[in-house]
């Protein structure tokens, strides 16, 4: 709808109350803006709001959306002539004044359902894009080529001072690196790939993981991520961000999972198909998409919408019965992961009709047990 709404949940959270709509004809009004998506709070007591587009889908037409304390339409955050063809998500990191943001696609495209032919023309991003912090002031893009297509989710290392992060290449299923070079330019380099598999019965010969969203553990030791399509959770070990180490993997759902007609071949000609349990006596739907991680990192909980063009197309059944949020716990030790058989949010069975969960945040602060998604 392109409406930003404002809730407030510090009065009642178990009531949560509308506080105000920012309505798309005002964005668009002030700033030519749409399609917001990432919002971040500033020191400066400003949102920011990373958004798609124009109002007719244009990619070219993207920027950066703020909105004052008091949530009125304050302008665009970039300098004039400093906003690149795509837009997606953005993290900063003020001790290197930088902020690096990614590149999904053109909204005209997206919103239709996935095309690979929109890859060819040119409708989808393979660049991050590295900004002065906090002027605006767009300094180097950098080109992720052929394994970086699709770049989605942005995190930096929570530690401060560091100068290294990671961006989850959605189509090639590549987990890049990015960081600071001498001369004080940043540069990329893939640090995780996933390869694709071989399949049988699905739209294409090959099936990529789908990394769709991914996280950071407040400690900077472990990274997870999810592979939509393949319906796996990994854990990697970063202590050595050059090096990242499985060390856990769980599936909880994708189009390879037993019972499916979609098959996944080995190198000698051999089928298979991933072992999902049951949860509370419900087949797991969709595949694992946006992750949040309890603030102690025991808790990794799942939700399974992506976009609902990409969801009808790809996992039908996932709109027609709602999403649905899981919880796998995790060794916070040596690494590992375990979906808990006793959590299970079914978001089929609401009031108004199935619904499709998506993102989700913990409060700030030191809570460890309220969840909004």
């Amino acid at each position: 709808s392109g409406r930003v709404y404002v809730i407030d949940t510090q009065k009642n959270p178990k009531a949560p109350s509308l506080h105000k709509v920012v309505q798309p004809e005002d964005i668009v009004k002030n700033t030519g803006l749409a399609y917001p998506h990432t919002s971040h709070c500033l020191a400066s007591g400003d949102i920011m709001i990373s958004c798609l587009g124009d109002k007719d889908g244009n990619a070219k037409g993207n920027g950066f959306l703020l909105l004052d304390s008091e949530f009125n339409v304050k302008g665009r955050w970039e300098k004039p002539g400093h906003s690149p063809m795509f837009g997606y998500d953005f993290w900063y990191q003020p001790r290197h004044k930088t902020m690096i943001s990614s590149s999904w696609g053109a909204p005209v495209a997206f919103t239709k359902g996935f095309d690979l032919q929109h890859v060819t023309d040119g409708l989808y991003g393979r660049h991050l894009h590295v900004y002065s912090w906090p002027d605006g002031e767009l300094k180097q893009m950098l080109d992720l080529g052929d394994t970086g297509l699709i770049p989605l989710e942005t995190r930096f290392l929570h530690d401060p001072s560091k100068d290294t992060g990671y961006v989850g290449c959605a189509l090639t299923s590549n987990m890049v690196r990015f960081f600071k070079t001498k001369d004080g330019s940043w540069s990329h380099e893939v640090a995780i790939s996933v390869k694709p598999l071989k399949v049988q019965n699905w739209i294409l010969p090959e099936m990529p993981g789908l990394i769709t969203d991914f996280l950071i553990s407040l400690d900077d030791r472990f990274l997870y991520f999810a592979n939509w399509l393949h319906g796996d959770v990994r854990q990697y070990n970063i202590e050595d961000p050059e090096n990242p180490v499985l060390v856990g993997q769980v599936w909880v759902g994708g189009l390879i999972q037993k019972g499916s007609p979609v098959v996944a071949m080995t190198e000698d000609g051999k089928t298979w198909q991933s072992e999902v349990p049951e949860i509370q006596g419900h087949r797991l739907r969709g595949g694992p998409q946006m992750i949040q991680l309890s603030l102690d990192g025991k808790r990794l909980y799942v939700t399974n919408s992506l976009f609902s063009a990409w969801d009808r197309q790809f996992y039908p059944e996932l709109v027609e019965k709602g999403s649905h949020m899981l919880q796998i716990d995790v060794n916070t030790e040596d690494g590992g992961l375990k979906t808990n058989p006793n959590f299970f949010v079914d978001f089929g069975a609401e009031p108004d009709g199935p619904s499709l969960a998506h993102e989700m945040r913990y409060p700030g602060g030191d809570c460890t047990s309220d969840i909004w998604t």
